[in-house]
């Protein structure tokens, strides 16, 4: 694979941490007239449609990997939503933004157990990891120095990082052997309907009324479903298929940072000082992960 292709996939994910980092901002607004459940399926409603219009083609499948796709919408699409907003109701938002954000390293145990062909990962994705966890930490808590054990929903919060990294380990295979955004709006499809039984045992389906009466609600829907989740996702797997999945997922360690960032352009949220000094070794740790890849 060419530089400029590698130079391609992390640019992509970059601009998808962005753009990850500034959802949770958005999803917050959300919030205001829906419940965290009753968020899933509208996003995955709206990126399977925007798929369809940015991809209008069909795509058959054995049923083999039909399988395999509905068991790649729920990790990486109504579980990993659905244990991630069930443990922000049951602990700290800082508690699960610092175990979401654990991923990447589960994500590197599974590569080293699960995948056939294996990347190659040497000292530096560990110590990468180390300083990357250590300034996602600093930058969650964001000078408040306040962390409490909450047993059921960081324990959520651990599977939804565990369901991440198993969507990431299974969906590279799909990227390299079919057109990547086919795979991702399959992958939303199966999002979809396996979202609606969550929903409607929880919360009941959700009402389309906020959506065309509140333009804030609705610019934030467009953001979270078009650009969150279906561009975002799609050119994340070509990252995927260009970095690898361990290199790329690194990148999810910078996501805090971004949401703060953003909580302080649109909601006037603060940054501290610690704040800083963990992106800087977020940076570090992503860079460190990166030499892995030379």
């Amino acid at each position: 694979m060419s530089n400029r292709q590698k130079l391609m996939g992390h640019l992509y994910a970059i601009f998808t941490t962005l753009a990850w980092g500034s959802c949770f901002v958005l999803t917050k607004v959300m919030l205001t007239a829906y419940t965290p459940t009753q968020i899933i399926p509208l996003r995955m409603g709206l990126a399977y449609l925007a798929l369809w219009a940015l991809r209008p083609k069909t795509m058959k499948l054995p049923w083999k990997d039909e399988l395999m796709f509905i068991l790649i919408g729920i990790t990486g699409g109504s579980f990993y939503f659905f244990l991630q907003n069930t443990a922000s109701a049951h602990t700290s938002a800082a508690n699960v933004s610092i175990l979401v954000s654990m991923s990447p390293i589960l994500t590197v145990i599974l590569a080293q157990l699960f995948s056939r062909r294996g990347e190659k990962l040497g000292k530096w994705v560990y110590i990468g990891a180390v300083v990357a966890i250590a300034g996602v930490v600093m930058v969650v808590l964001n000078g408040t120095l306040s962390f409490h054990l909450s047993p059921l929903g960081d324990l959520l919060a651990l599977a939804a990082a565990l369901m991440w990294a198993v969507y990431s380990i299974l969906v590279k295979k799909y990227t390299e052997r079919y057109d990547n955004f086919l795979v991702t709006r399959r992958v939303f499809l199966w999002a979809f309907l396996t979202s609606l039984p969550l929903v409607l045992l929880t919360d009941g389906l959700p009402s389309l009324t906020p959506l065309f009466t509140q333009p804030n609600i609705l610019v934030s829907w467009l953001f979270l479903g078009v650009f969150g989740n279906a561009v975002c996702f799609a050119i994340w797997n070509i990252a995927f298929k260009r970095l690898g999945v361990v290199i790329t997922n690194n990148y999810l360690y910078a996501t805090p940072f971004v949401t703060v960032v953003a909580g302080w352009l649109l909601l006037g949220e603060k940054i501290s000082l610690m704040c800083i000094i963990g992106a800087v070794l977020i940076t570090l740790g992503v860079i460190f992960a990166g030499k892995s890849d030379s």
